[in-house]
């Protein structure tokens, strides 16, 4: 349990440090080459793990599985990342933080609406509490920086159906989350990739930078300050924060339960704004206090809840694993009344044969 706890206090770090370290990463990279990199590094450093995992259950990777890799990459990597990403550099640290976590509620929405999983009491009231935590930080009466707030929100939702999507393609073809999450990254990074060197193409780079809002996505750096200069950056981003988070994340989850592990993101919304307040000096405003206070609430909800579901699950199991029989499937008392019933008419039949032997006028 202590190894356990590590793990969910190491993850928790790194995830709540996240946006500190992209936030001030973000002068000198652009937002998608970074998006780049850091996936690409945390796919290597997921990689030997995850290449032991297929390894033990000796399975090759094929066309299906690529597919599905690339279509999780894509909702991953590609747009909701990428939308974080740019929240990031338009809006304060800790509001993408508190706003990212919620990403929770919305794969509970998406498990209803496309796993037809059901939803519980409580997940019911954690969702609706959440979106209430949100509209208050988002404050509709005043809004000071809508940008930010709907690449925030939109980058939280696509993760919670990513979420989904990444959770129905392991059972369908029996991955763990480590694998799972390793050649995502790798996909995502490879998709990605190749839509940054389309945007070096002189027409398409042309037409893009003739278009306000494209102007800044056109030729998009690959290579540019990669250098010994921001080396640590670099590797606390890819290799600790990405990489190492998502690592211990899932290491956290093997060793207990999903209930356990999403701890990380449940701390996540009080932990991260503090940092960024003492790292980076960010001001939080009285509305986004009152919020985060709310969305912890949600989050307590929801970790009871799937507390709860988890231990249902886990005496359904156990259920199902006693071998069946009308003792066990009775309740005791009704057990013990067959029993002795049965006992009783055994006893009954040997007296009667008994004494049909002792009267000789017997047929038998």
């Amino acid at each position: 349990m202590r190894k356990t706890m590590l793990y969910i206090a190491f993850s928790t770090l790194m995830f709540s440090s996240m946006e500190i370290a992209l936030k001030a990463a973000g002068g000198a990279f652009n937002p998608i080459q970074l998006n780049l990199i850091r996936f690409l590094i945390g796919g290597i450093v997921l990689l030997p793990i995850a290449l032991r995992a297929l390894s033990k259950q000796q399975h090759h990777l094929t066309k299906a599985d690529w597919g599905l890799f690339f279509l999780t990459g894509l909702v991953c990597v590609i747009v909701s990342m990428t939308l974080y990403q740019l929240a990031i550099t338009v809006d304060e640290a800790s509001t993408v933080a508190v706003l990212f976590s919620c990403n929770p509620v919305f794969a509970l929405i998406f498990s209803y609406l496309i796993l037809h999983e059901r939803l519980g009491r409580a997940n019911l009231i954690a969702v609706v509490v959440s979106i209430i935590g949100l509209i208050v930080i988002v404050n509709p009466a005043h809004l000071t920086n809508p940008l930010g707030l709907v690449l925030a929100i939109s980058s939280a939702l696509t993760f919670g159906l990513y979420s989904i999507v990444s959770r129905w393609g392991s059972v369908r073809h029996h991955f763990n989350g480590i694998t799972m999450t390793c050649f995502t990254f790798l996909a995502g990074s490879l998709e990605l990739f190749v839509l940054m060197m389309i945007t070096h193409i002189p027409a398409i780079a042309g037409g893009m930078r003739q278009v306000g809002w494209l102007s800044n996505f056109a030729a998009l750096p690959i290579l540019k300050n990669i250098s010994m200069q921001y080396f640590w950056l670099l590797f606390f981003i890819g290799v600790c924060v990405t990489g190492g988070g998502f690592a211990f994340y899932f290491l956290a989850m093997e060793r207990s339960d999903v209930s356990t592990a999403s701890l990380v993101f449940f701390i996540k919304p009080g932990l991260a704004p503090i940092m960024a307040a003492v790292l980076i000096h960010e001001h939080i405003l009285p509305n986004t206090i009152v919020g985060i206070v709310i969305i912890l609430i949600g989050s307590v909800i929801t970790f009871m809840g799937n507390r709860v579901k988890a231990r249902e699950s886990q005496l359904a199991e156990q259920n199902a694993t006693v071998p069946a029989s009308d003792f066990q499937q009775m309740p005791t008392a009704k057990a013990d009344q067959l029993e002795a019933k049965l006992e009783a008419d055994l006893e009954a039949k040997l007296e009667a044969k008994l004494d049909a032997k002792r009267d000789p006028s017997s047929p038998d």
